[in-house]
């Protein structure tokens, strides 16, 4: 009988761990949404879910109130959540207005905390808060009932929280948007109970023992975070256009386009990572640093080509730094246009006072004197930049080889030279004559036959 007990004890003994070990305990991520639902958000939301698959979670709560925001973010948010493959609930611990109604909708459940607010998604504009077009309108319908279909709610009703104009018998008259309280929206199949918490959703739905993940972003994203402030974003602008400034100023010291290059990286980076910046518009920031260039190294004068990279350079960041559909504004809120505005009209006036002020104490600096040329090397002295000096060009004629716009080649006693004007177009074949041969290219002017020679 005591080998019996025995036995029976060390089984016991045996059989507690097994059982904890077949017990899983349900793991839980969540996250807020608790501010405007941007492009900036959208990441947010799409890095979460990234962490829920690499922590293997069982649940993802969503602790929301948010008041709305862009509906094409809103679009990508709710498709995320629909098509992710574990529950998602959300609870609403004041509102979920406009697009946060369409993403609570797209969750598996909805909890309301009490005296919280869902519905009122009228689709307005970011200028004035005006209504939006009925193409606008009608498209925000769609997905607000296709998303209540998907999830067994009530489409008419999902789609009354748009349009004012549609009634719903028994929950609303024609002239007002649909917003639920919580208990108005639990009467109509919009919210599965009130909960004070996440850990009241979790007793609700019979989660015990969870582990409760909340993600919280990285330090690489909270370092992105700080770049997008508007005043470090003007700092940069600063930088990046001083820093061409300067290069082109001094060519060949390298530390001036360094830190220009750098300060793009940093302003571009953030904003292309939350979807704020577009491929053009980083293609039209490159394009006018080189019309820039070119109009200083290539063509005389100042024209068209610098004029247009000034306002491609310029544009571009600015163009950034909001939610723009390429030159469409309608959903960018006047708050944003204004910063970004602000931001990169601070710094390109710092970049001009930078240069005026600074251009002189820099060049002076003794630093630079040990890494660039300040002193002038006089040609009677016995310095010259000629590329041609193994013989004397001035003052020989030739022919244009190509059209001089005012750069081009000429030939001359059948050897080809690079060549340019003083600003005038001389046609293929016409005869010229060498004025300077300083430089990688001849300075050249039309030959006429009855002037003297410069």
């Amino acid at each position: 009988m005591n080998k019996f007990k025995l036995i029976l004890l060390l089984f016991s003994l045996i059989q507690i761990p097994i059982n904890l070990l077949g017990q899983n305990t349900p793991k839980v991520l969540v996250f807020e949404i608790r501010a405007e639902i941007d492009p900036r958000m959208n990441r947010h939301v799409q890095l979460a879910l990234e962490e829920a698959d690499n922590q293997n979670v069982d649940y993802i709560i969503i602790d929301m109130d948010t008041y709305g925001g862009a509906v094409n973010d809103a679009d990508d948010i709710r498709s995320m959540i629909l098509e992710y493959e574990k529950p998602v609930y959300v609870f609403i611990n004041k509102n979920a207005a406009s697009a946060g109604a369409l993403i609570s909708i797209a969750c598996d459940s909805i909890y309301m905390e009490k005296g919280a607010n869902i519905g009122a998604a009228t689709v307005v504009n970011g200028v004035d808060g005006a209504k939006a077009p009925d193409k606008y309108q009608s498209y925000f319908r769609s997905i607000m009932r296709s998303t209540a279909e998907a999830n067994g709610r009530n489409p008419k009703i999902a789609e009354a929280m748009v349009d004012e104009n549609l009634e719903v018998e028994g929950v609303s008259e024609a002239g007002q948007v649909i917003t639920f309280t919580a208990s108005e929206a639990i009467k109509n199949g919009f919210c599965e109970g009130m909960a004070e918490s996440v850990e009241d959703v979790l007793e609700i739905n019979n989660i015990e023992n969870a582990e409760i993940i909340k993600y919280k972003p990285s330090g690489t994203e909270e370092i992105i975070a700080f770049f997008l402030n508007p005043a470090i974003s003007s700092l940069l602008i600063l930088i990046i256009i001083g820093g061409l400034y300067f290069e082109l100023q001094t060519p060949g010291v390298g530390f001036p386009i360094i830190a220009s290059i750098m300060a793009a990286v940093l302003y571009f980076t953030p904003y292309y990572l939350n979807g704020l910046a577009a491929n053009w518009e980083i293609i039209a920031f490159g394009v006018g640093v080189l019309l820039i260039a070119a109009e200083i190294f290539v063509i005389p004068g100042f024209g068209v080509a610098g004029i247009s990279g000034i306002i491609l350079t310029v544009g571009s960041l600015a163009l950034v730094m909001v939610d723009n559909d390429w030159f469409d504004f309608y959903y960018v809120p006047t708050g944003d246009l204004k910063s970004a505005l602000l931001a990169t009209f601070g710094g390109t006036v710092g970049a001009i006072v930078l240069m005026f002020v600074g251009a002189s104490q820099i060049k002076s600096s003794p630093f630079l004197k040990h890494i660039a040329l300040n002193e002038t090397l006089q040609k009677d002295e016995g310095y010259t930049s000629s590329f041609n000096s193994d013989q004397i060009l001035v003052g020989l004629t030739g022919k244009a080889y190509t059209v001089l716009r005012p750069s081009g080649k000429i030939m001359i006693d059948g050897k080809i030279y690079d060549a340019s004007t003083r600003g005038d177009y001389i046609e293929k074949g016409e005869e010229v004559i060498v004025i300077s041969d300083e430089g990688t290219s001849l300075k050249v002017k039309k030959h006429e036959a009855d002037k003297l020679v410069e």
